[in-house]
């Protein structure tokens, strides 16, 4: 029996009234017709400004996966969540958008964040998206060595540009920033950037960190590979692990465009690869930090009995655990009660902005195998407890 099962401790903050809304919303998320048809509308009420529909959104999928239309607003959660030893990592999580004017305006929220989160132990972690700061098919060019227009290599200047401001302010707030993990085609550009702010912010302890999608072939040869650059060049390195969000698309790209698939060919190999970064960090703590993100109930008791195994303990600076808002807290309620470095991902915006977010988390529910159904599970068993 897993050690995740207990949901008086998972749903503790949750009131019955929630919970029984909860599990409507899972159960119609479960059935993926269900779910391609209702975001099939929802963009297009959305993108026609129907005001009702903003108002059921925000009583339903922005209830259960958001935080709040601002940090400010988002407190509260963060001050409930941190009250069970959870901490919260702020996502500032408008998607979509291309427009210069936008990619600025998202780097000032991120400065925002890293000294809203200054000194405060509820907020371990501040984090973006690259392509919050630029377009996708400008890091695509610059990956695949495509000559730039004038006009591109000012938007590519202004990316870097970024990247360094939000970089150099974490550093001097001692904020851990973390900086998410895109799709292949761009990808290496994120990792070449990510490893320059490495190179120069990480000098006393790692404040910049990468993301590494596990489902991908070759991930721990590159983390071999930039170990051996930080021992040479003296910088310590911090990354979040993840399985990945892309599956499908990554899939789809490669076979349409000819070239090898990126990704693991079974889910065993994905776990495989995903459990071998955890020999990764634990081997190497002298110089990495490690945040192991996964919904993975075997991934996350496999990382605690290692941990056991070496004599950490629970709250080990370097070694953190995240799921996300809304999902799994029968694996963070019971990390926070164990007085692990718990943590959510915490995303905020308004609600309209954040319907791209929401739509993909509803999909990626839908595609996790088991993932909804397990949600249902310890949801209806919680309700049969508190109706007893």
């Amino acid at each position: 029996m897993s050690i995740f099962n207990d949901t008086q401790i998972a749903f503790q903050d949750k009131t019955t009234g929630q919970l029984k809304k909860a599990y409507w919303m899972f159960k119609a998320i479960e059935n993926p017709a269900v779910t391609n048809l209702g975001i099939g509308m929802l963009n297009f009420t959305v993108k026609n400004n129907f005001p009702f529909v903003q108002g059921i959104v925000r009583q339903t999928l922005f209830e259960q996966f958001v935080g709040g239309e601002t940090r400010e607003k988002s407190m509260e959660v963060v001050k409930k969540l941190f009250k069970h030893h959870i901490g919260s990592i702020f996502d500032y999580a408008i998607e979509g958008k291309e427009e210069e004017q936008t990619f600025d305006q998202t780097c000032e929220e991120i400065k925002q964040n890293i000294k809203f989160a200054e000194g405060n132990p509820a907020i371990p972690f501040v984090v973006f998206k690259p392509t919050g700061f630029g377009k996708l098919d400008l890091y695509t060019a610059v990956q695949s060595g495509k000559e730039l227009t004038s006009s591109e290599k000012q938007e590519w200047e202004n990316i870097k540009r970024r990247y360094d401001e939000v970089c150099k302010l974490a550093h001097e707030k001692n904020v851990v920033l973390m900086i998410d993990a895109e799709e292949t085609q761009m990808q290496d550009t994120v990792d070449d950037l990510v490893n320059s702010m490495m190179e120069k912010y990480n000098k006393e302890r790692a404040i910049v960190w990468n993301t590494l999608q596990m489902y991908r072939t070759g991930r721990i040869e590159y983390l071999e590979e930039d170990l051996k650059r930080a021992q040479e060049k003296g910088y310590f390195l911090g990354y979040k692990f993840v399985r990945g969000a892309y599956m499908e698309k990554e899939r789809e790209r490669a076979a349409a465009m000819n070239y090898p698939d990126p990704i693991q060919p079974t889910k065993e190999a994905t776990d495989d690869n995903y459990n071998a970064a955890i020999d990764f960090v634990l081997n190497n703590l002298d110089r990495v930090s490690g945040y192991f993100g996964t919904h993975n109930e075997r991934s996350t008791e496999l990382l605690m009995d290692k941990m056991s195994e070496r004599g950490l303990e629970n709250d080990h600076p370097q070694i953190y655990f995240g799921q996300l808002y809304g999902m799994s807290d029968n694996i963070t309620y019971y990390l926070g009660e164990k007085k692990y470095n718990a943590s959510k991902y915490l995303p905020y915006g308004p609600v309209k902005d954040v319907v791209p977010y929401l739509t993909r988390r509803a999909q990626e529910n839908t595609s996790v195998a088991g993932q909804t159904g397990r949600e249902l599970g310890l949801i209806g068993k919680e309700l049969e407890r508190r109706r007893r």
